[in-house]
């Protein structure tokens, strides 16, 4: 009887989610139940299998409404029905048809239409349904002849009182008002629950055909489908046999490449993993990718393959991956066996700026109507739940903001705040929008509204209306298309180079991206600002810690920086062993047999399943359930229980007492979600290496391209001072010299009008077409006839600099500019054919102070580049230490003036605590450590320079200050405002600096580790 019912993601409607109406249909002794969710198919998938589980049988639908307003209700006779009304959503979502106001001509669909809205013909698969309340209606004469075409219309949209007012709020939300302004068409009848299906009967029992209708649209209707059958794309060429020779002689042309003739180890296993593959049916998979990295390489694109496929030797040859999986001992297992009950995928990463370009081949080569981006739904969050549903109640926005911005314990206590508290709990996960996953792709054998609906983003690229764990599910794998600035870094850099010195650079070159001396200098004292994955605080101590010399540490410490391996205490053992690799004995001769390299410690997956095999015993069954445990799915880490109950019967079948086993799986859960697979952290190293290789011979070109890749871990200041650190002469933007993007001169920086963020981008490009187009500005007044721009505009680039070429004061060209554009009106600005000479203006001289320019930048651009932040200080003192010899007072006070660069929140059990980063005068890098007790009375004051005392801990060949005490230091007034006292100090605060929150666990202390360094008996 219950042909609509709505879950939650019957998006700001429905108050269900699949599991509840389920349970709930259930409890009632439902045996026959519908699903149509508004406009989507997001939850048909796992609406089927959670039926099955409770003996339901599960039918398909669609609730099509336009505008708010219900048009009809499609249920699909058979699965091809769903592909019918997708089609229709999707011309609708993402070409803009109309939707119709009654249903076309479907073939496998049921449509009911409501009261409300019935055609003037009925189609022989088309009914009217009827609400209990509609049934008083039916006395009328025009209904009495359609009774025969009418279906029991039973809406489930929520189950109590409570999630009725859920509704009505979520109605607001979606609206945007208050739940007072709310209209009856604008919310569900307050009869939208179940009901015994006996009471529903009942009701109607004056009217048969309605319920013998209802009763057959049910029984006609099924949702066959085959979680089992593969769904992606079956064969790059013309068929699976033809794939399986391309990928044989293309996996043979690239082992010739890669090992030469004569490397019997690497053609054994290439013949090996080619004969898994195509048992597996993974010919194609490989091939696609194949296709796509040789469009990449054709276009002159840089891309990493990583992820576990790079423990493929045959993705090695293909040219997907650059790690060699025999040099790093990689097993190709743990990307593919024939145990795995789910198909791998390749991650691949592109810069930033070539990504669109990849997508867009992607979806011209396979074809729009075989692509799609998956899906993600967006859950409502902490601060937009209070935020949302205390507008819905009409709180003012002062409020609004202190709900969203203040933990709850600290809202105000007031009946209204309290409902907010109330439905606000109960909308957490609820889904609040479908976005597109960040870098899915999914790749049909049929056309993809078979399945689904598709969607456009304003991204422009169409998406599935559901997750990847719904699409890995169905057996729709996704090909991961990534995008990251490091690579735009690298390819930018080596583009300079060969511009600027005629240097051509192979950056894949292994002999110089792997194991190069200086380089490895340079990663031991964690010289490495700039550099892919290695330059945040944390990253650069751990490899002072280990005095990371060498590729294979570098591997190891990509991986250990992850929270599974710090906060379970594993980093700090890893350290500790590293240092004094004679001070341990392994705990389990299984421990040192496997996991020698990593000092009997699990840093990687692979680890983990090694123990788990070969210490427990494990099966490959169980393995591949803990790599997907492991893998950061909620869904696979509830599985690890399971495994847990036959670790230990296992264990106990192996001889290994209940203390080493419970130690041996407390090492193995601690990894659960975090930790990356050893060719991951390959990959990642590999990247690291070629961006320090970069910045180790060519810093200056390196340096620019990181500024014009907009950075990584910290602001644009922290690289320029690093470029400044490495030679470069810093000039501010020029109108003669600068591009939109930073360029390099030699040893001249010239910093592009990106950093004036109050310079609009098409100006900023503007002035360099033109200049390049008709020579150099010869002075503001010829500037001015050139380019369409304004008072303010000009203002911004004066103060700048812009102009210096001309040789003027500021004040000077301001008041020169006003005179000007007094008399030249933009649309009559041209370069005269005979241009006129320059007006010279005699004007009084207006002196500056010496600083007036520095305040200029921090006003502009948020940092002064024409001076240090150190000459700005009212005090001449310097400090007593600096970096270069911090390593001389272990265990001594020090009084240090530092300039703050980065501070990291990190919560313990005592409170809040600090991780700060900062300059000494000379512009070395140091770190320390602000405990509560320190905070309490001596906080951080936002940027600028502080005074800092405290004791220095060597830990490792890393030292950090222990901060006791902090002051911030004055900096002079600024001299523009001598005589405006009120703004002397108002430019200051625009000195920035980096936080970052996190809420992880405290590190363990080394007591509470209890890491065995003796062998168990």
């Amino acid at each position: 009887m219950y042909l609509n019912c709505h879950s939650y993601h019957s998006l700001r409607y429905g108050t269900l989610s699949v599991q509840n109406l389920v349970e709930q249909a259930s409890e009632l002794g439902i045996k026959t139940l519908v699903l149509s969710d508004i406009n989507t198919v997001t939850a048909i998938y796992d609406f089927k299998k959670e039926c099955e589980k409770k003996g339901i049988k599960p039918i398909a639908g669609i609730e099509v409404r336009k505008e708010n307003r219900l048009l009809y209700i499609a249920i699909a006779k058979e699965f091809s029905g769903i592909g019918e009304v997708n089609k229709i959503l999707t011309e609708h979502n993402c070409d803009g048809v109309e939707l119709s106001e009654t249903a076309p001509n479907y073939n496998q669909v049921f449509v009911i239409y409501p009261i409300q809205n019935i055609p003037e013909t009925l189609k022989e698969n088309e009914f009217i349904g009827i609400r209990e309340e509609e049934l008083n209606l039916l006395i009328r004469p025009e209904f009495k002849d359609k009774i025969n075409k009418m279906v029991v219309l039973q809406p489930i949209t929520f189950s109590t009182k409570k999630e009725y007012n859920l509704h009505r709020i979520l109605r607001a939300i979606d609206g945007n008002t208050l739940i007072s302004k709310l209209s009856e068409d604008e919310i569900c009848r307050k009869s939208e629950h179940f009901k015994p299906e006996i009471n529903l009967i009942k009701s109607f029992e004056q009217y048969l055909a309605i319920i013998n209708n209802t009763k057959k649209i049910l029984a006609e209707c099924s949702f066959e489908f085959d979680f089992k059958k593969v769904r992606n794309k079956q064969s790059y060429t013309k068929s699976k046999k033809t794939d399986v020779k391309m990928l044989s002689r293309l996996a043979y042309l690239g082992l010739k490449k890669r090992y030469g003739s004569n490397h019997e180890e690497a053609k054994k296993r290439v013949e090996k993993e080619l004969k898994v593959i195509d048992d597996l049916n993974f010919c194609s998979y490989f091939l696609i990718t194949w296709d796509i990295v040789r469009y990449s390489n054709r276009m002159g694109f840089m891309h990493v393959g990583r992820g576990s496929g790079a423990n493929s030797i045959v993705s090695y040859c293909l040219g997907i991956t650059d790690i060699c999986p025999i040099e790093l001992d990689l097993y190709f297992e743990r990307f593919l066996n024939l145990n795995r009950k789910s198909p791998p995928d390749f991650d691949i990463d592109w810069s930033w700026q070539n990504r669109d370009d990849i997508l867009m081949y992607i979806f011209k080569r396979y074809g729009k109507d075989y692509v799609a981006f998956c899906g993600t739904n967006v859950e409502f969050k902490y601060k937009s739940i209070f935020r949302e549903v205390g507008k819905a109640f009409g709180l003012p926005k002062e409020e609004l903001d202190d709900l969203a911005e203040k933990p709850m314990e600290n809202h105000d206590r007031n009946s209204i705040v309290k409902l907010v508290h109330q439905y606000g709990k109960l909308m957490e996960k609820f889904p609040n929008q479908r976005s597109m996953h960040a870098c899915g792709i999914l790749i049909s054998e049929e056309p993809i509204t078979n399945f689904t609906a598709l969607e456009m983003p304003p991204k422009g690229f169409p998406i599935a209306q559901f997750d990847m764990d719904v699409a890995e599910d169905m057996r729709l794998e996704k090909l991961d298309i990534l995008s990251q600035r490091g690579l735009g870094t690298i390819n930018d850099t080596v583009e300079l180079i060969k511009k600027n010195r005629g240097i051509e650079i192979d950056i894949r070159d292994t002999s110089i991206s792997k194991d190069e001396s200086v380089c490895n200098e340079y990663l031991a004292i964690g010289k490495t600002i700039g550099c892919f994955y290695i330059e945040s605080p944390a990253m650069r101590g751990l490899l002072r810690r280990l005095k990371c010399d060498n590729y294979r540490t570098l591997v190891a410490a990509s991986s250990i920086i992850r929270p599974g391996v710090a906060q379970s205490g594993m980093m700090r053992e890893y350290i500790f062993r590293h240092n004094h690799p004679n001070q341990f004995e392994y705990f389990h001769p299984v421990f040192e047999e496997n996991l020698k390299e990593t000092y009997g410690i699990m840093v990687y997956q692979e680890d983990v399943i090694k123990i788990a095999q070969y210490f427990g015993g494990l099966s490959h069954a169980d393995g591949d359930i803990l790599r997907r445990a492991m893998s950061g799915k909620e869904r696979s880490i509830q599985k690890l229980n399971e495994v847990k109950v036959n670790f230990f019967e296992s264990c106990k079948k192996e001889g290994h007492s209940e203390q080493m086993t419970t130690e041996a799986f407390r090492q193995i859960q601690s990894f659960a979600g975090y930790s990356f697979c050893k060719a991951h952290s390959a990959s990642y190293a590999v990247e690291s290496y070629q961006s320090l290789y970069l910045k180790v011979y060519y810093p200056l070109e390196f340096m620019v391209s990181v500024i014009n890749n907009q950075g990584g871990f910290y602001r644009t200041e922290v690289y320029i001072h690093e470029a400044r650190m490495s030679g470069a002469d810093v000039q501010n933007p020029c109108v003669n010299n600068s591009e939109y993007q930073t360029i390099l001169k030699g040893k001249e920086i010239y910093l592009g009008f990106m950093v004036l963020q109050s310079l609009e981008t098409k100006i900023a490009q503007i002035i360099s077409e033109e200049r390049e187009k008709n020579g150099d500005y010869k002075s503001l007044e010829n500037f001015i006839k050139r380019i369409p721009i304004g008072i303010e505009t000009i203002q911004t680039l004066i103060f700048i600099g812009a102009f210096r070429f001309t040789g003027k004061p500021k004040n000077e060209l301001l008041v020169e500019a006003r005179l000007l554009l007094i008399n030249y009106k933009i649309e009559n600005r041209s370069i005269a054919l005979f241009d006129e000479p320059a007006n010279d203006f005699k004007l009084p001289e207006l002196k500056r102070e010496q600083f007036e320019d520095a305040f200029d930048e921090v006003e502009i651009i948020g940092f002064p580049v024409s001076c240090s932040p150190f000459d700005l200080l009212q005090t001449k003192f310097r400090g007593n230490v600096f970096v270069k010899d911090l390593l001389k007072f272990h265990k001594s006070q020090v009084k240090m003036l530092a300039y703050l660069i980065s501070r990291k929140h990190v919560p313990t059990k005592k409170g809040a605590m600090f991780f700060g980063t900062w300059v000494d005068v000379n512009g070395d890098y140091f770190d320390t450590a602000h405990f509560p007790d320190s905070l309490e009375k001596y906080q951080f004051q936002g940027g600028g320079c502080y005074l800092l005392l405290g004791t220095v801990e060597v830990d490792y060949h890393f030292p950090t200050i222990t901060i006791h005490k902090m002051a911030k230091m004055p900096m002079i007034p600024d001299p523009r405002y001598a005589y405006d006292k009120e703004k002397q100090y108002d430019v200051h605060k625009q000195i920035r600096e980096d936080v970052s929150m996190t809420s992880r666990k405290p590190y363990p202390q080394a007591h509470e580790i209890n890491l065995p360094r003796q062998k168990f008996n």
